[in-house]
């Protein structure tokens, strides 16, 4: 069986049943059928949920299948609704009953349902009815608006006028077009409000929250022309507002304190409260409206504190220690209401400083012939009490005390303060020595009045001796010996000076005079507090031999000088200095042995040692031993030889420059000695020698025809002399320039003279000469770029002198080029070639 689709429009359903009511027919026997429907039913609106509005039962076909779990069921309500659904009663008993998800409303909703009750078995058969379910009218009593329908909260504030509070609003729901009036009234009556029939609220009194009027319950009633009631809550409470201003309750307005309170005592506690507390619980502040630096208020509490030392004795409260303030108490932090107070404050004195003095302890010197009877210290000129008032004010002096001080020192008169002195200071005296001349005195200055304070008061006498005596030296002269290599901070000697007077004073020691090098300002420093004297730098021998100083001794009182000689002892401390201290030589690898090379000579001085203590070695670089030192010793003058040849060809000699590290020591005369303890010292000096290798002279001939240009040329370049050969260039280009331009003139000038002559000529002038005859000439250009040369050698293969620059290694003939080789005259040759040399260049013209 195809099901129904459920979607369509209500007025497809006849034609529905229609179609299943024949397809039952059809299947044989007995169909699956609804019983008691359709039909037409009744249901209140407002129903409540699960009220039943029809029952019905099903008729089970002939298979007796049962009614499948979920079915009947409400498919395609007419107007759609979930107000319905069907339960089961037992199993073919069902009804129809509200489901309370949506309120069946006469007057608002729809009046009229279709609901189609849609039944099926398990085999499939179906079976479709319709129900009308029909909404009757209930009448219903009237209903507040708005909040007022599940109850309202209304604030007044307090002191309002009488009058107009709130109004009500209500409906009645079977009156669809609000034309019937409803009547209002309070059903607990209030001698505050009353209500008008149409549901205004008034208040009859004026509200006042401290009065205790602070919140009303009120119960609303309204009826419809039914006589049907609603009741409804509303409580109407009180706003307080701050409307009283604060009274103080603390009764006291004076206070006596005592001085000295510590900060943060507490001395008063006032206390206000405020009508409007209620409303605003705590809420008062307190605060000092007098400026005042001694007090302090806790805002919230309202006690009185002492911020800061009260001194009755100093300052303004030693005039005037009465203290006004004015409190201020208000009920908000701004705005509201306020209320003042006065209070006074009277801080009393008391004995809280004991008797002092601008100074307790008291030095007095005095001299050892002293009369009796002198004043030595008078304490009321620096005592005093700084209490304001009698007795705490008074004081006296206790009689003085201290060992050794009862017989010599005393107060006149006693309690006075005055001392002076009464027994002998005579330094010498021996039991004034075993006091060691000073003495102590202990007086007390005390309070007249409880609780007697005291201070102890020092006198320190102190007897000053006279000064009988003079400061000198253990010696009158001192001569001291150091050795010139000694360091900085070595000891040289050691002076003393001492004065026999009593006490014994310090001397400090110091040099006055002398002592001066050519360097320094003093080469010697001595300890002002011992007299040691000490090297500040090492002394020379050489320099300065003897140094004559004057030490000046000082006790503070007396002064006194000496002389002292300081005598340098000579050392060998110099090292051998020699010129040149570097030099550059250059030899030719076939120089002789023994030749002294470049006639070079090191000469050396040593201001500690003789010119015969010299001696000379060669340290690096002396590779195959080449080179020596004559004389090797015992001179301050040695030449530089050549002591074994060369060996290049031979594969000994690999190296071509030899940088020669050489020693001198001066220890020659030492060298005999078996116990040589003198100082050595050594002296560098640093040798270049250069070998230079044989000049070439390859002979190399390439034909070429006609003129043959032989150019000699010299490479004498030298790093240093770059200028050289830029300037001979750029003045031969200048030259070639010059020459070439009056080339060109001369060819012409010989053209225009040589126009007249004849053909004949020309051609007999040919005939003359044999070109293939023609003598060939070599034309030699020299040109010469350096003529610094410093050394000469004799080439091996030619045997002719030539001169070499050592520096470079640049080399010429010596003589004019008449010396040149002399070269053979060139005999006929192929073209292309011609002879060349080692100092020639070929170029065709």
């Amino acid at each position: 069986m195809k099901v129904l689709d459920t979607h369509r429009e209500p007025s497809s359903m006849q034609g529905a049943v229609i179609v299943l009511a024949l397809l039952g027919v059809t299947s044989g026997g007995e169909a699956l059928h609804l019983i008691h429907l359709p039909a037409t039913s009744n249901v209140p609106e407002n129903a409540p949920p699960a009220t039943s509005v029809h029952e019905f039962s099903v008729n089970l076909s002939v298979s007796l299948s049962p009614v499948m779990p979920g079915f009947p069921m409400v498919v395609n309500p007419s107007p759609f609704t979930e107000a319905f659904r069907v339960n089961r009663l037992s199993g073919t008993s069902f009804e129809v009953v509200t489901t309370g998800k949506e309120q069946l409303d006469f007057e608002t909703g729809p009046k009229i349902f279709d609901l189609q009750i849609y039944v099926k078995d398990d085999v499939g058969v179906t079976d479709l009815q319709v129900l009308t379910v029909q909404v009757t009218d209930v009448n219903e009593p009237p209903q507040f608006q708005g909040n007022l329908a599940q109850g309202l909260n209304l604030y007044v504030v307090e002191r309002t006028n009488p009058g107009f509070i709130y109004q009500v609003e209500a409906f009645d729901p079977e009156d669809t077009s609000r034309n019937i009036p409803l009547s209002h009234f309070l059903i607990s009556p209030s001698k505050n409000f009353r209500m008008s029939a149409n549901g205004t609220l008034f208040s009859t009194t004026e509200l006042d929250f401290e009065a205790g009027h602070k919140s009303f319950y009120l119960l609303v009633g309204v009826r419809d022309s039914g006589n049907l009631e609603a009741s409804a809550a509303l409580q109407v409470t009180i706003v307080n507002i701050n409307d009283e201003i604060p009274r103080f309750i603390s009764p006291r307005r004076d206070y006596s304190i005592p001085e000295e309170l510590r900060p943060g005592t507490i001395v008063a506690n006032i206390t206000a409260e405020d009508p409007d507390d209620e409303g605003f619980p705590g809420h008062l502040l307190y605060s000092i409206t007098t400026i005042s630096s001694y007090f302090v208020i806790d805002q919230l509490t309202g006690t009185i504190q002492v911020a800061q030392r009260l001194d009755r004795d100093a300052a303004e409260l030693r005039q005037n220690p009465i203290i006004s303030l004015e409190v201020l108490v208000r009920d908000r932090p701004s705005g509201g209401q306020e209320n003042r107070i006065q209070i006074t404050f009277t801080v009393e004195d008391i004995n809280d400083n004991p008797a002092t003095c601008r100074k307790l302890t008291f030095s007095i010197m005095l001299t050892e012939r002293a009369a009796n009877g002198t004043l030595l210290l008078d304490l009321n000129k620096f005592c005093f009490d700084d209490d304001s008032e009698a007795p705490n004010n008074k004081f006296n002096f206790t009689t003085p005390s201290g060992v050794g001080s009862s017989r010599r020192f005393s107060q006149h008169p006693a309690g006075s303060g005055r001392i002076v002195l009464i027994g002998d200071l005579d330094y010498e005296n021996p039991s004034n020595l075993a006091a060691g001349n000073k003495y102590s005195v202990i007086i007390q200055v005390q309070d007249v009045a409880p609780p007697y304070y005291k201070n102890s008061i020092y006198v320190s006498i102190l007897t000053s001796p006279e000064n009988e005596f003079p400061l000198i030296f253990d010696r009158p002269s001192y001569m001291f010996d150091v050795s010139e290599t000694r360091p900085a901070r070595t000891r040289v000697g050691r002076v003393r000076a001492t004065d026999t007077d009593l006490p014994q004073r310090s001397v400090v020691y110091s040099i006055s005079g002398g002592g001066a090098s050519l360097r320094y300002p003093n080469i010697f420093w001595i300890n002002p507090k011992t007299g040691e004297l000490q090297l500040v730098t090492k002394a020379d021998h050489e320099t300065i031999p003897v140094y004559i100083l004057t030490v000046e001794a000082s006790n503070g009182e007396d002064a006194s000088s000496v002389t002292i000689t300081v005598n340098i002892i000579g050392e060998n401390d110099e090292k051998p200095m020699c010129t040149p201290e570097f030099y550059f030589m250059a030899i030719p690898v076939d120089l002789k042995v023994g030749t002294n090379i470049q006639n070079f000579k090191l000469t050396c001085t040593d201001p500690d040692s003789s010119p015969r203590s010299f001696r000379y070695s060669i340290g690096s670089g002396n590779i195959n031993s080449h080179f020596t030192f004559s004389p090797n010793a015992g001179s301050n003058v040695t030449r530089l030889l050549l002591a074994s040849h060369f060996d290049y060809a031979g594969g000994l000699d690999k190296i071509w420059d030899y940088k020669l590290l050489v020693y001198i020591t001066d220890d020659n005369l030492l060298s005999g000695r078996r116990d040589a303890k003198a100082l050595v010292e050594t002296g560098t000096v640093t040798l270049s020698v250069k070998v230079t290798p044989h000049p070439t002279s390859i002979i190399t001939t390439a034909p070429r025809p006609r003129i043959t240009y032989q150019i000699l040329r010299e490479n004498t370049y030298s790093p240093s002399a770059w200028y050289v050969p830029f300037i001979i260039t750029l003045g031969s280009m200048l030259l070639v320039g010059l020459l070439g331009s009056l080339t060109v003139l001369l060819a012409k000038t010989v053209y225009r003279h040589c126009s007249s002559m004849t053909r004949k000529d020309k051609k007999q002038l040919t005939k003359k000469g044999d070109m293939k005859n023609v003598k060939r000439e070599a034309v030699v250009e020299s040109v010469q770029m350096n003529t610094v040369f410093d050394g000469e050698a004799t080439d091996p293969v030619t045997g002719e002198i030539y001169e070499f620059n050592s520096k470079t290694g640049a080399r010429k003939w010596k003589g004019p080029l008449t010396q040149l080789p002399s070269w053979p005259e060139p005999s006929p040759q192929p073209r292309g070639t011609a002879a060349e040399g080692p100092f020639t260049k070929h170029a065709e013209k």
